[in-house]
Order: C-alpha cells, then sequence, then structure tokens
C-alpha cells in the first residue's frame, strides 16, 4: 500500500505551501531589515547631532585656549619691554656710580 501522487497532487499538496511559506518568511525579512535600517538612520541620526555638539563646544574651546594664547603673548611683550626700559635705567644708574668712584 503506496501513496501514489500524480505531478500535479504533489505541486498542489507540497510545494505550493512550501513556497508559499517561503514567501512569506523572506517578506517577513525583508520588513525586519527595512525597520532595522529606519531604526538604525534615526539612531545615527541622534549620534550624528551629538557629534556636532561635540564638535562645536571643542571649536569653542579651542578659540578660548587660542584667545588665551594671544593674551598671554601680548602680555609677555609688554613685560618684557619694560623690564628691557629697567635694566636700561639700572644701567644708566650703574654707569653714573661708576664714573663718580
Amino acid at each position: 500500500m503506496g501513496f501514489n501522487f500524480d505531478p500535479v497532487t504533489w505541486v498542489t499538496a507540497i510545494e505550493l505551501p512550501v513556497v508559499g511559506g517561503l514567501f512569506w518568511m523572506l517578506h517577513g525579512l525583508r520588513q525586519q531589515i527595512a525597520d532595522r535600517i529606519e531604526t538604525g538612520e534615526r539612531r545615527d541620526g541622534a549620534e550624528l547631532a551629538r557629534l556636532r555638539d561635540e564638535l562645536a563646544t571643542f571649536k569653542l574651546d579651542v578659540a578660548r585656549g587660542y584667545v588665551a594664547v594671544e593674551l598671554a603673548r601680548d602680555l609677555e611683550r609688554r613685560l618684557t619691554q619694560q623690564v628691557g626700559r629697567i635694566e636700561e635705567k639700572l644701567d644708566a644708574i650703574s654707569s653714573i656710580w661708576r664714573r663718580g668712584e
């Protein structure tokens, strides 16, 4: 007692449900992938916004540091000039004392 299936019955009873199930699985996988891509884009967008904010903060810190360096250079220049003037005055006083000896 064996089962004798003709090809049409085989296709109808076995292959069509299997192919339909595979199609439904592929459709579900495609939808999951599309959802993951969309979620990733939203997450990447938020990450990109955070990175932009951090970059702006870093640029501001660099600008503040640059201004501080420029102010320090200006202060150093002015102090050097003032010390130079004091040296000149001390040299002048020293030469007067030497002549007086």
